[in-house]
């Protein structure tokens, strides 16, 4: 009371003491404090009372206790979820199944066994995705792989990049440890979805049971619309195994000691009731519908008057324009239809039959320099086309491609389109031939490009009639094996020099007939892609033209090439080294250091028709013609070569890379102990 009697620091008497930080009243009269209003504070309360019950909401959630309020868990169902993995790869037209077995994965190859897939196990893990890789190609289904944890998934990281590489949709399954174990020590736990996120379209992660179908469902999809490629899904060990098994591993103890150990007991009973739950309820497996990219049809209209203008057309076909939905034969009809001179590169190889006037396979650089259009058909101008600086001066460039990256690749240096168009470029060109129903080729011009094909073609068969002194003629021997291939032969190309040499001397007979790389220019596809083409088409004949170099790679997938069954033809251009990489070592650096390889085997040369080389009695000692440009070497791994064969690498990808192998197969990779 003594404080009301006080003076404030205005003068007023009877006034409160003024209480410092609180501020005065302006008339200089008496501060009156109230409390505060009771409907704000019943707001804080609601609100605050609404947090918390958005807290446990979020955390019942998490836990799974919201889900298991309509979805109940059977804890006696023998199933497992490889079941559930295997009906809808079946549900997707899934034929084969390729893999390296290990016991993360091995419920998916058993019931992938029993709903009749074909387990195809290989010797390595990247031959298993190469083996789906030339599925997809040859199929236009999705090609599948499935690798165990760890080292197994690691072990496919060369085959997944040159998949995208090459835009072929694959789906790869990866075992991996149970998630709530990951990052504690388990058995091959490495982070794997961060590895593959830049190496294809979608990198996922199943966690619960109930995930399985919707997540590879959308996964498959992923990988085939659009432009395709690879797509990862990695499978933990618990969401494949009954549930039983899975109690036994991760229940805990039976006997939990203190609050500590009780909560534990409670959580991973609950993570063990959530991973199940709902598991078994029917969905649909069935495919997605997908989306495909295609030009407008003014666009259409607007390259058919730059084409009718044309006195100097010319079409490069790419491996893209041989992906589904439209058929090859329908996409052959329109090439001809157009009557365009045509290169085909990659996929596309033997899209046009070996005698069909319009296929050219000689002299681009010089047609596409003198041409004065130029319609890239799902060619890209990376190093294939010389990033573009082919093109002559004044040359109309209409590109067509699925992939915007792609279809201005290199545009802003060397090139700019007249007409980039992003769609698919077979339904591109079948819309275009039927708008130019009457449109016909100028004759003098195809007329000139065939002429320079046949003077081309001659001097190869004159470099093919030169007897070297050793050896054999790498030219005749690969015109000898044009000359027998059936009409059903499939060619698959794994190597350096010799397969460049194949690349425009053995035609492929039929569409869909050529596996390359592709311009990843991966070495060791061989073994795979031979593996998936035959199992794919049983009839054709399949011929793998392998370098002695990439024949190491797969060389070990020749006894699974035996245990399933599957007959393959395997050409080895023998020239003891790596020599599309020492041709420019040497001369450049003084020395072809780690470019030697050794005749191992000493065997008579092969009789060739005109082919009049004497056997000699040291036919495994390599040796150069006179005249050869390749200089010889100290050491005695240099092959020989008829005079100015130059063995120019194929432009559409069959190029070798540097010696060594970067993806050596793990001892530990299919695990013999228990992979919990």
């Amino acid at each position: 009371m003594s404080q009301l009697g006080s003076r404030c620091p205005q003068g007023f008497p009877r006034c409160p003491r003024w209480i410092p930080g609180v501020p005065r009243a302006s008339h200089g009269g008496p501060i009156v404090l109230q409390s505060p209003p009771m409907d704000l504070v019943a707001g804080l309360g609601c609100a605050c009372a609404g947090l918390v019950a958005l807290a446990l909401l979020v955390v019942a959630q998490r836990l799974g206790l919201l889900y298991r309020l309509c979805h109940k868990v059977d804890t006696a169902s023998p199933r497992h979820g490889g079941e559930l993995v295997a009906e809808v790869l079946r549900a997707h037209g899934v034929r084969f199944l390729f893999t390296l077995p290990g016991g993360h994965i091995s419920p998916v190859l058993v019931a992938c066994e029993k709903l009749g897939i074909r387990v195809v196990d290989t010797r390595h893990e990247a031959t298993a995705v190469f083996a789906a890789d030339a599925v997809s190609r040859l199929s236009g289904r999705i090609g599948v792989a499935a690798v165990t944890a760890g080292p197994g998934v690691t072990n496919t990281v060369t085959a997944v990049k040159n998949a995208q590489m090459a835009e072929s949709p694959l789906l790869l399954l990866g075992g991996a440890a149970a998630t709530l174990q990951k990052g504690r020590g388990a058995l091959q736990d490495i982070p794997q979805v961060p590895l593959f996120r830049t190496l294809c379209k979608a990198a996922l992660s199943v966690r619960a049971v109930r995930d399985i179908v919707p997540t590879l469902r959308r996964a498959i999809a992923t990988a085939m619309e659009g432009t395709p490629g690879p797509v990862f899904v990695e499978l933990p060990i618990d969401v494949l195994y009954p549930f039983h098994v899975v109690q036994k591993e991760i229940g805990g103890p039976k006997t939990p000691r203190g609050l500590r150990g009780k909560l534990v007991q409670w959580y991973l009973g609950n993570y063990l009731q959530d991973l199940f739950a709902g598991a078994w309820e029917p969905r649909d497996p069935t495919p997605l519908p997908l989306r495909v990219p295609t030009a407008a049809p003014e666009q259409v209209q607007r390259c058919a008057e730059l084409l009718s203008r044309a006195r100097r057309p010319l079409v490069l076909v790419g491996s893209q324009a041989l992906l589904p939905p439209t058929p090859a034969e329908e996409l052959r009809s329109a090439l001809e239809s157009l009557g365009v001179p045509c290169y085909l590169g990659g996929a596309a190889r033997g899209l046009l039959s070996p005698e069909c006037p319009l296929l050219l396979r000689q002299n681009r650089r010089d047609a596409l320099r003198d041409a004065d259009l130029v319609l890239l058909a799902g060619t890209v101008c990376d190093f294939r086309l010389s990033y573009g600086r082919l093109f002559g001066r004044g040359t109309a460039v209409v590109a067509v491609n699925r992939n915007r990256t792609q279809l201005l690749r290199n545009s802003d240096v060397f090139w700019k389109p007249r007409l980039a168009l992003q769609g698919d470029p077979a339904s591109f060109m079948v819309a275009l031939a039927r708008s130019l129903q009457d449109f016909s080729c100028p004759r003098e011009w195809l007329e000139r490009l065939r002429e320079a094909e046949r003077n081309k073609e001659q001097r190869n068969r004159d470099k093919a009639a030169v007897s070297p002194p050793c050896h054999l003629n790498p030219l005749a021997l690969l015109q000898a094996v044009d000359q027998v291939l059936p009409p059903h032969s499939l060619l698959v190309a794994d190597g350096g020099d010799f397969v460049g040499t194949a690349a425009y001397i053995v035609r492929p007979r039929r569409p869909l007939a050529w596996l390359d790389p592709g311009p990843f220019g991966t070495l060791g596809v061989g073994g795979g892609f031979a593996l998936g083409a035959k199992l794919c088409r049983p009839e054709a004949e399949v011929w793998v033209l392998y370098g002695d170099g990439s024949l190491g790679f797969s060389l070990m997938e020749f006894d699974t090439f035996v245990r399933h069954k599957v007959p393959v033809i395997a050409l080895v251009g023998n020239d003891a080294g790596w020599t599309q990489i020492s041709r420019e070592q040497l001369p450049l650096l003084g020395s072809a250091v780690g470019c030697g390889l050794a005749y191992t085997v000493t065997v008579p040369p092969l009789s060739l028709p005109g082919d009049n080389a004497t056997p000699r009695s040291d036919s495994a000692t390599p040796c150069h013609p006179p005249g050869d440009s390749a200089t010889p070497r100290s050491d005695s791994a240099t092959p020989c070569h008829p005079p100015g064969d130059s063995a120019t690498p194929s432009s559409d990808g069959a190029t070798s890379v540097p010696p060594g192998d970067s993806a050596t197969p793990s001892s530990d990779s299919a695990t013999s102990v228990p992979p919990w």
